[in-house]
């Protein structure tokens, strides 16, 4: 049995104590990955130009052509866009479709539109638009209460996949490639600061640590290949038990992903660990009566004030501190 036990614990320079949670036992751990662990993804100023591009194409077919690709490719976070900047700072944790999703909504918001989608579309189908976009913007992924006219939700469903696909292309060509190919030989460089020890060191006090992410896994390449160049190792009793990730066309929020790993594993929330530098990891691990540690740069003002608000219990810029080795004992 491992425990955490903050009792004696106080905050340091670059970890702060927002919330104690007093001495419970831990069996578990959810870990995001992007951000929280590994900085191979420069994953928004990618996803700002993508979103922008969705924003202001027109969306019409071959939008997400190659000849496009390499646009955004190249110029990926040579200019500021400050909505798409600020969205992709405020909605780290959602799944990127939902992400995506943002896009193509704008889109509709701006009429960037083809001809025969605006021609088809109601006056309430744009009031129903702009609500979603606005709940999306809140951190909401679920909008079931809202009745939308069969030729949005059609046009909703066909062009988020492949705006999601787009975006993962860009993200390849920017920085991704090149990331992992350097992690291989020097993972370090690419880890967050004591990422690695404190993950092996959960392991051999008794915590089975999942990686959940939003993006898609494959065999061969993409977020796999990125937490093996990384030395994570993957697989039942190893340092990560399961790597668990999102699909391209079925929308999965990481609160969704988590609570059916939890009922699968019939694993009590409160004997779970959640780190994330996301809102909706950190939001629903507090909901569920996790403890929750915040991994965000010490340099992120408006991060740290959205996780203080989501109910964090500590917040730090890396994971070497002898203090969090402490707290955190087997029993």
């Amino acid at each position: 049995m491992a425990f955490i036990d903050d009792t004696n614990l106080h905050s340091e320079q670059g970890f702060e104590v927002v919330k104690k949670v007093g001495k419970r036992e831990i069996r578990y751990a959810i870990h995001d990955i992007d951000g929280t662990h590994s900085l191979i993804r420069d994953w928004q100023p990618t996803m700002s130009i993508t979103i922008h591009h969705a924003m202001t194409c027109g969306l019409e077919e071959g939008f997400d052509s190659d000849k496009e690709i390499s646009k955004l490719i190249k110029n990926a976070g040579t200019k500021a866009l400050p909505e798409t900047d600020k969205f992709c700072i405020e909605s780290a944790g959602l799944s990127a479709l939902t992400q995506m999703e943002f896009g193509i909504r704008r889109a509709i918001e701006e009429n960037a539109i083809p001809d025969e989608l605006r021609n088809s579309l109601t006056k309430d189908d744009f009031i129903v638009n702009s609500e979603i976009v606005k709940r999306i913007w809140n951190g909401e992924e679920r909008f079931n209460d809202l009745h939308e006219s069969a030729a949005l939700t059609k046009f909703i469903e066909a062009k988020t996949p492949l705006l999601f696909k787009m975006y993962e292309s860009v993200l390849n060509g920017a920085c991704r490639d090149k990331n992992t190919a350097e992690a291989w030989n020097a993972p370090e460089k690419w880890r967050v600061p004591g990422s690695l020890e404190f993950i092996q060191y959960l392991q051999s006090i008794g915590i089975i640590n999942y990686f959940v992410t939003g993006a898609v896994i494959y065999n061969e390449g993409g977020m796999y290949e990125e937490v093996k160049s990384l030395r994570y190792e993957i697989g039942k009793g190893k340092t990560i038990e399961a790597l668990v990730g999102s699909s391209w066309d079925q929308k999965q929020p990481k609160d969704e992903v988590m609570k059916k790993l939890f009922r699968e594993l019939k694993i009590d929330p409160k004997e779970v660990l959640v780190v994330g530098d996301g809102r909706t990891e950190i939001s629903s691990g507090v909901s569920m009566g996790c403890v929750v540690i915040s991994r965000l740069p010490s340099d992120s003002e408006r991060l740290r004030q959205m996780h203080i608000g989501f109910g964090t219990n500590f917040i730090l810029d890396d994971y070497r501190k002898p203090a969090l080795f402490k707290i955190f004992q087997r029993g």
